[in-house]
């Protein structure tokens, strides 16, 4: 009986051993059943404090982790594709890919980053692809808006996404083709009482102060993501400081009438020597975004391509350009694209469309900090309008455009920051 019970106890330790040497990689190439909920898989891996690997370039940008947290379950009730190789063959994969003459290499995953996302609370889920995002790769996120912004919550999050919104104060310039609609009226009314109690005269002049506080908050090592309007109007209000560019129609008073030279781009992130559109009839802010009518091309050829870069030189644009496709279907927004010619020198392009002189995608540093801006407004709704319906992403898994948002979750885990306090 006790020589049974002994090798019952060998075997048992044999098994454990035999799985403790396994590892599970889980493949972002074409095999890949969901890419976006492997990310899930792997932030919250993370979260619970379980390290992992980023094998940037290969395989799509593959996942690598021990076989631990129950990860196998969890990839496979999302159905999330994954295969378990033993330690030695795990060792053999990080050999090929740390070989000096691949442009490969890995980066280790520790500390998932504190999200917020700006977005008012009466938005919708659908009104933003990176809630829809996170939503549905199973991330949780708070919520913050002006409030807690200006209250400085900023400094509890790692990571800030910006909704689409315009920190000009003009309401998204909607005012000339729903002024009259309810949902517009409601919109303008409420965010007017939020600009008094919080001792603002005007919305224009709070929006401004939003952005100078997320501006601090990059520079003290955050990590900054935005898209459609929430990149350039935010740029605009950093250049426009003490300046009113807001028409009467919006704030109550006069534009200055030296608004455009006395803006200042020493003070933007992404942009220069842009012309802001004073115009309220002008569903444009300024000539930063590539206007529709030049900007229309056949959906089917509509494109953008995505740089390659040196995986062990520059990990960072590596990393969030990872993806199983190099050429990413283009999309509208109120900000669909960026001219070339406005972009600063320091920005690192990411993607742009071939032969049209149009940035889709750029990332930059600022301070301890950085940002990344990425055009458009829902990588799988070509020409998104108001009161389209929600996009499900359970029919895109594979998405290689909502690949790009996710991306920018994971950056932040793979580089340590100290922050100030």
């Amino acid at each position: 009986m006790k020589r049974f019970i002994f090798t019952i106890f060998t075997l048992l330790l044999l098994f454990g051993g035999a799985k403790a040497q396994q590892q599970v990689l889980i493949p972002m190439d074409a095999s890949q059943t969901d890419h976006l909920k492997a990310y899930g898989v792997i932030f919250n891996h993370i979260k619970d404090g379980f390290p992992a690997k980023w094998l940037l370039n290969y395989r799509g940008g593959s996942f690598m982790a021990v076989i631990d947290n129950d990860i196998i379950r969890k990839a496979r009730l999302r159905n999330v594709s994954l295969e378990t190789v033993s330690n030695s063959e795990a060792a053999s994969i990080i050999a090929e890919i740390e070989s000096p003459g691949s442009n490969t290499s890995v980066v280790n995953l520790e500390k998932a980053p504190r999200i917020a996302v700006y977005t008012p609370d009466q938005a919708l889920p659908w009104d933003d692809a990176v809630t829809l995002a996170l939503t549905y790769a199973e991330v949780e996120y708070d919520k913050i808006w002006d409030v807690e912004v200006l209250e400085g919550k900023l400094q509890e999050y790692d990571w800030l996404h910006l909704h689409h919104e315009d920190f000009t104060g003009q309401f998204g310039k909607f005012w000339a083709n729903y002024r009259a609609v309810p949902w517009y009226i409601t919109q303008v009314r409420q965010m007017e009482a939020m600009a008094k109690e919080l001792g603002f005269s005007k919305v224009s002049d709070q929006k401004k102060q939003v952005a100078a506080t997320i501006k601090e908050f990059v520079g003290n090592g955050g990590f900054l993501f935005a898209m459609c309007s929430g990149t350039d109007t935010f740029d605009i209000a950093l250049a426009a400081q003490g300046v009113d560019i807001a028409p009467t129609q919006f704030d109550g008073d006069p534009v200055d009438p030296d608004a455009q030279e006395k803006l200042d781009f020493s003070n933007t992130f992404a942009f220069k020597d842009f012309n802001i559109s004073l115009n309220p009839y002008e569903y444009e802010h300024a000539d930063i975004d590539v206007p529709v009518a030049i900007n229309e091309v056949d959906e089917t050829l509509d494109y953008f391509t995505l740089f390659e870069f040196s995986a062990k030189w520059d990990p960072v644009p590596t990393m969030l350009t990872q993806n199983h496709v190099s050429s990413v279907k283009g999309f509208y927004g109120q900000t669909t694209a960026f001219r070339s010619e406005k972009v600063k020198s320091s920005v690192v392009i990411l993607g742009e469309s071939p032969g049209r002189d149009q940035v889709k995608y750029l990332h930059g540093n600022f301070g301890r900090g950085t940002f990344t801006f990425y055009a458009g407004h829902d990588p799988e709704d070509y020409k998104h309008l108001v009161n389209d319906p929600p996009t499900d992403l359970a029919l895109h898994p594979n998405s290689p455009g909502y690949r790009l948002i996710l991306n920018n979750i994971l950056f932040p885990a793979a580089k340590k920051k100290k922050r100030k306090t």
